[in-house]
């Protein structure tokens, strides 16, 4: 007699049995350092003596983000557990884009990260939905790892339109077909980005929620679950605790509460 639950998984005109689906994989919690336009040798010294002094977490993937000048020197001297990323990158390898840096010069560093799509990327310098889907996929495609920030303005949210401010950003990289292992999301209200304020862990909740669904809807259910997003906007050592207790929050992107000692318990807020 076949029990019922073998049944199930039982093919009677091939007579094959199916395992039972595997459980899904917990997301790794991420913690990034965007620096921005800040720093010296002196105080990337210091930064990178308080991270190597650090307990080692192996449920944490650590990358931090400095200036572009300063990318080799972090490299050389931080620790094998915490990885650097550039904070941008164009969408070609090489040619007469001054002041630019390509993702081939970003792997010639040695390192596999950068963040696209900032809020000051968009916003600051002006960069459009467009230009930065196609820096996403020439970084990928040069076997670099990407951040890839999204966020509504205070005046969208109050107008109602976080939905669709963060899904027509993220639709731009879903058009262009994207391999999505390769991918950090970091949702970063830009109301919230260096002004103090903060989302609730309820309102950033909803937005990550929402953001998996709709990874769920346009690209697959396998990617929604497998895709880590994470947020960023006035993270510190006192909130990350209580926003990384929310199903969906899978670690955070933080400006400057990474250039302080305190970073190393946000980097720890989950464990």
């Amino acid at each position: 007699m076949i029990f019922e639950s073998h049944l199930r998984h039982f093919s009677p005109f091939k007579h094959i049995f199916f395992p039972e689906p595997a459980e899904t994989m917990a997301r790794k919690f991420f913690v990034g350092g965007n620096w921005k336009m800040n720093g010296d040798f002196a105080s990337v010294d210091g930064i990178v003596a308080f991270l190597n002094q650090s307990a080692d977490n192996s449920n944490v993937d650590v990358v931090v983000a400095p200036p572009a000048p300063y990318l080799a020197y972090a490299k050389a001297n931080l620790k094998a557990g915490v990885l650097v990323a550039a904070q941008n990158c164009y969408k070609t390898a090489k040619g007469a884009f001054t002041g630019e840096i390509s993702p081939a010069m970003i792997k010639d560093l040695g390192l596999e990260w950068v963040i696209l799509g900032h809020s000051e990327r968009r916003h600051v310098f002006g960069e459009s939905d467009a230009l930065i889907a196609e820096k996403t996929v020439h970084a990928l495609e040069s076997g670099i790892k990407v951040i890839f920030c999204i966020g509504e303005k205070l005046e969208e949210r109050e107008a109602g339109h976080t939905k669709d401010v963060n899904f027509r950003q993220l639709q731009a990289i879903v058009d262009k077909g994207v391999s999505w292992e390769n991918i950090v999301i970091a949702y970063e209200p830009v109301w919230a980005i260096g002004t103090g304020k903060t989302a609730s862990p309820e309102q950033a909740q909803e937005v990550h929620e929402w953001v998996r669904a709709f990874l769920k809807e346009k690209v697959s259910p396998a990617v929604a679950d497998a895709t880590r997003i994470i947020y960023g906007g006035s993270v510190t050592a006192d909130n990350a605790a209580e926003l990384g207790k929310k199903p969906d929050i899978d670690g955070f992107l933080v400006g400057g509460a990474s250039l302080k000692p305190d970073f190393v318990k946000i980097i720890n807020a989950r464990s």
